[in-house]
């Protein structure tokens, strides 16, 4: 049976791009059209898709609030349409929060390019979200309605506490860039999205000190913005282990989602630029379309960017991130892998056990997309499979 798909979109041109695109897919069918949000919050009721695509910026009712709207209703995976701008970004980060399970740039479907890998891009991204309710690995759009009910921040006294003690700042602009690559081989990042069939096995070790650590790093990507908030918010401002976030996320956005971010935080994250340090207390996020390298001395890693090779599908990579950890901090790294589609972190995190670090991955029920922390934790490379909810605390709570 075909994945159900509902186009929204207040223009007809874009509507009838997107109906041709899916309908050359046979997993997928076009089962309605909305011009405005209303329509879509109303059909979405009666048509019951399997997945919709929304545009955000639509007369009547917009693409945010629609999206609020359908999670309250009849949650379903939605896939948001946005703009490359800043203002685009923030939008696209409001959408997520509302309940949105993922999202893809709008301009896409105007490129005069490679019309056959926009069509695959777009169509493998519906299929992975419509495709939990046809027993796919998908939990689209009650996993994002969920971590959407849930994602305030901390509870606001802690939150005015926070601000008190210090004032957001947006990250910094990058005046600096093309750092070097790094001096070995990292692991390439895994393209596949299939995961080993066996069953998840938990390791009997114990866990990490705070004592151990030299970093925390988390891999996400589909769902990952909004399980990143779940999680970061849990930590105290005087984190005393530096984090590195790595979510896969075009180059326009991660500056907007780094301020998102430090705004409903307690500690303090930025987009990462060269040769910003390690630092307890501190979030680097890794930014989009770039790798991020680490190098230093134990104490003293610093981070700095660079393009990579041209094989590598995402940019940035888990694997790599926790390659380059592993490396240079053997024993001292804790890399988590949350919701997010393929299995990028996968080889990464068998470099991290072959160093005596520590991995977390999330559970199946929480994740949006469960394939990236499947195919750590099907490895038997997780020392705990995690819900969501737990790991910010499990993490505020290491001595």
């Amino acid at each position: 049976m075909s994945i159900r798909v509902l186009v929204v979109d207040d223009s007809g041109f874009f509507r009838r791009r997107i109906r041709a695109m899916v309908e050359q897919d046979p997993r997928l069918e076009v089962c309605g059209e909305a011009g405005d949000g209303r329509q879509a919050v109303s059909l979405a009721q009666r048509l019951c898709p399997d997945v919709i695509t929304m545009d955000i910026e639509m007369p009547e009712l917009d693409g945010i609030s629609a999206v609020r709207e359908i999670m309250q209703r009849r949650p379903t995976p939605v896939l948001m349409f946005s703009s490359l701008t800043h203002e685009g970004a923030r939008a696209t980060i409001e959408a997520l929060e509302a309940g949105a399970a993922d999202f893809i740039p709008k301009r896409f479907a105007d490129l005069s390019g490679d019309m056959e890998a926009v069509q695959r891009q777009l169509c493998e991204r519906l299929v992975e979200l419509g495709g939990g309710r046809r027993g796919g690995g998908a939990r689209g759009g009650q996993a994002a309605a969920s971590q959407a009910r849930s994602s305030a921040p901390a509870p606001a006294t802690d939150g005015e506490a926070s601000q008190a003690r210090r004032t957001p700042a947006p990250p910094s602009p990058r005046t600096r860039r093309g750092g070097e690559p790094p001096t070995e081989p990292s692991a390439p990042a895994a393209e596949s999205a299939s995961a080993p069939k066996a069953e998840p096995r938990r390791s009997t070790r114990g866990g990490p000190r705070l004592a151990d650590l030299q970093a925390v790093v988390i891999g996400c990507s589909t769902g990952g913005p909004v399980a990143l908030q779940r999680v970061l918010t849990r930590l105290p401002a005087d984190f005393p282990v530096p984090v590195l976030v790595i979510q896969h996320m075009p180059a326009s956005f991660t500056p907007a989602f780094a301020e998102r971010l430090n705004e409903l935080c307690q500690v303090r994250v930025s987009e990462a630029d060269d040769d910003d340090l390690l630092r307890p207390g501190e979030v680097l996020l890794a930014p989009g379309g770039r790798h991020l390298g680490v190098r230093g001395r134990s104490g003293a890693l610093s981070v700095y960017t660079y393009e990579g090779p041209s094989d590598h599908h995402y940019k940035p990579s888990v694997d790599i991130a926790f390659s380059e950890l592993a490396r240079l901090a053997p024993g001292g790294v804790l890399g988590i892998v949350l919701t997010g589609m393929g299995s990028d972190g996968a080889k990464g995190a068998q470099r991290l056990k072959d160093n005596g670090c520590w991995v977390w991955s999330q559970d199946e029920a929480s994740s949006v997309i469960y394939g990236m922390p499947a195919a750590v934790a099907r490895a038997g490379l997780s020392d705990q499979v995690l819900p969501l909810d737990r790991i910010g605390d499990e993490l505020a709570r290491l001595r």
